[in-house]
């Protein structure tokens, strides 16, 4: 092909006209290798969703700040061996059907066992997970107690601010299934190391106007702060909301000045679970900067209360 010619082709691959871009979401999940799942903004990674099934439980981490840092950590700063299922963010509970799968040690046999994945989805709104569990006796068994369904909803706000709403239908299968009295489950949270009260100078705050744990731990609230220093120069947290149509709302909520918070959902008593009757619950993370007012943790509580 001569010069002249070669010229004339160039030119008209480049007079065609592409197609029309299409929308590119703020929101996407990326799956990654090894079971895991990147939730991104922009981007960049705010979240990350752990589901093998050679776990204990599935987690997430971490959950990073308007700072640019996880305000999560994996496992307890002082206590690591027998505090090894202070994954981040996780789902679990002391006693199912009087099986414990709240922690790593022998005396919880059960096992939180990723089933598949039922969705991902992308938006400006919001990035979406959705899986289905399996909470199974591990005790040689394998016998299924609950199943569950679990939606992860991730939403951007303003100035690096985001929320993570946790959505949960568990459901027993064939037989009821009693959940234990406990402070234990169904959400834990375990801090970055700096937010936290006694390794740096953190502060807990509930709905009620209680302050650290001393005041907020084991009490009902609609929700319970945790804030701190995540750099030599900012102060990010997160706030846990219980959703007003959870049974046994408000919550009592288990914290420590150590950097754990979690709720409680049956420390007052027992709840049953019955077939063909789903045990629903939704809560939020609010991942924030600074140290919110209170005035602002409840606008951020309506906006959470309204929508299910």
């Amino acid at each position: 092909m001569g010069a002249v010619a070669l010229w004339l082709v160039v030119q008209a691959i480049a007079q065609v006209e592409l197609p029309a871009a299409g929308p590119v979401p703020r929101m996407q999940v990326l799956p990654l290798p090894g079971d895991k799942a990147s939730v991104v903004r922009d981007g960049s990674e705010l979240a990350r969703y752990y589901f093998g099934k050679d776990l204990y439980r599935p987690f997430l981490y971490p959950l990073i700040g308007p700072s640019g840092r996880s305000l999560t950590r994996m496992g307890h700063p002082r206590d690591p061996n027998t505090h090894s299922h202070h994954n981040s963010v996780w789902i679990s509970h002391h006693d199912v059907g009087s099986v414990g799968f709240w922690n790593d040690a022998k005396s919880s046999e059960g096992r939180i066992v990723h089933q598949k994945v039922l969705r991902y989805e992308d938006s400006n709104e919001e990035a979406l997970i959705e899986v289905q569990n399996a909470w199974v006796d591990g005790a040689g068994r394998g016998k299924v107690l609950l199943e569950e369904q679990r939606a992860m909803r991730f939403r951007p706000q303003n100035d690096g601010q985001w929320l993570l709403v946790l959505d949960m239908t568990f459901s027993a299968p064939k037989q009821p299934v009693t959940l234990g009295k406990t402070n234990f489950g169904f959400v834990g949270v375990r801090m970055a190391k700096t937010i936290g009260v006694n390794d740096g100078g953190g502060t807990i705050r509930n709905s009620e106007g209680a302050v650290n744990e001393r005041q907020v731990h084991e009490k009902s609230a609609r929700w319970v702060d945790y804030s701190g220093p995540i750099t030599p120069t900012a102060r990010d947290g997160i706030t846990l909301l219980d959703h007003p149509q959870n049974p046994n709302h408000p919550t009592v909520f288990h914290v420590r000045d150590d950097g754990w918070m979690g709720t409680a959902f049956n420390f007052a008593a027992p709840y049953t679970i019955q077939p063909g009757k789903p045990l629903k619950l939704r809560y939020g993370l609010w991942v924030h900067a600074g140290v919110p007012t209170a005035a602002a943790i409840e606008e951020q509580f309506a906006g959470f209360a309204k929508g299910w």
